[in-house]
């Protein structure tokens, strides 16, 4: 069993929790009503929402998502850099983001976090070591995770971190009104039951009513973690509770799991995972992955030049995760390779893009 260490926070950390725990106070009445509400239709009765609410406070894990095999700016992956460090970094500190990639003063990412946290972290005095990381809270235990869009691969933290995050209901970028912490989760459960109210939708799992999901979110969080191969993903895009982990991120204290992808089992970059977890004690578990050929890629779900970049990146008519790692580690060492397709930022996203179809489309390579 790991050591868990307290962890202490900057002076810039805390208010920047504080902020949200405060604009979330203000709002609490107003939300209770719609959980009120929403409990009555349902017949959810108020032991079982006490239940399922202090559940999500003492047991709930957040998940962080990567591709492993990314090169930072030193041509390192992110797998080795985990290994060499023992820190998990965000964008500001790696360059690398498999959402939007700004670590700038001036971009747009640090303008919404000082825009979500009350500047905060504009004033702070090293601008960007002190930002959050980002991942979802895991309330589903979806087999390729919450939030899978962001990578791949994906770290489950001890529950203990949980509590120094603060949570938005779907990504901060858009400014969602729902924000939160654990302990003022008002309006991140408003949130989550009204979309199953009037959707039957909820984190990627269809046809659930909100007593049917409060239900299910104990059941998996009183459940240990199980191995992920041969479990159907839910392919989840789009809606996930968003987790800003404020402090540092310490593979050794504070990383209880990974969960990887098969496509990286054979090559380099899982041997480097199956060593980071050994020498952080972190259990190492596998998803079922995704494989596709290239003529299933659709010219319709992220643009119509999907399917040639699918041709160039694939082996045999057929490409996975990996593939898209090689290409985008190409993209790295020798951007002129690409000029035909692009500047380096729009092949970028490009090969993103294309991780988004294989989620959404690519056969299960483990059934």
């Amino acid at each position: 069993m790991k050591i868990q260490f307290k962890m202490n926070l900057s002076n810039t950390q805390k208010a920047a929790i504080s902020h949200i725990e405060k604009y979330a106070l203000e709002k609490k009445v107003d939300v209770q009503k719609t959980i009120e509400n929403v409990c009555i239709m349902c017949n959810i009765a108020q032991e079982e929402l006490i239940k399922t609410i202090a559940t999500i406070k003492n047991k709930a894990s957040v998940a962080l998502h990567f591709h492993p095999d990314r090169l930072n700016d030193n041509l390192q992956s992110v797998a080795a850099s985990l290994l060499e460090s023992g820190i998990y970094k965000n964008q500001f500190e790696t360059k690398i983001s498999n959402g939007k990639l700004s670590p700038y003063p001036e971009g747009p990412r640090a303008s919404w976090e000082n825009q979500m946290f009350g500047n905060v972290y504009a004033t702070a005095k090293s601008f960007g070591k002190e930002r959050p990381c980002y991942g979802a809270l895991d309330l589903m235990r979806h087999p390729d995770g919450p939030s899978p869009r962001f990578g791949s691969c994906y770290f489950i933290l001890n529950p203990s971190v949980s509590q120094r995050c603060t949570f938005t209901y779907m990504d901060s970028y858009r400014n969602p009104p729902e924000k939160g912490t654990l302990k003022v989760f008002d309006l991140i459960l408003s949130g989550l039951l009204t979309e199953s109210f009037e959707r039957n939708y909820a984190l990627g799992q269809d046809n659930i009513r909100p007593d049917a999901l409060m239900k299910k979110i104990t059941e998996n969080l009183e459940s240990p973690y199980e191995n992920s191969a041969g479990r159907m993903p839910a392919r989840n895009l789009d809606h996930y509770i968003e987790a800003q982990v404020h402090g540092a991120i310490r593979l050794k204290e504070d990383v209880a799991i990974l969960v990887a992808d098969p496509a990286f089992q054979k090559i380099r970059t899982g041997m480097l995972l199956e060593k980071l977890c050994l020498q952080y004690e972190i259990k190492l578990l596998w998803h079922s992955g995704f494989q596709m050929q290239v003529s299933d890629v659709p010219t319709n779900f992220r643009g119509s030049k999907m399917p040639s970049l699918a041709a160039r990146i694939a082996e045999n008519n057929r490409f996975d995760v990996s593939s898209i790692g090689v290409a985008a580690a190409n993209l790295k060492r020798h951007p002129e390779n690409w000029e035909d397709r692009g500047t380096y930022e729009e092949c970028l996203q490009e090969l993103k893009l294309l991780w988004h179809i294989l989620l959404r489309f690519g056969e299960c390579v483990v059934v």
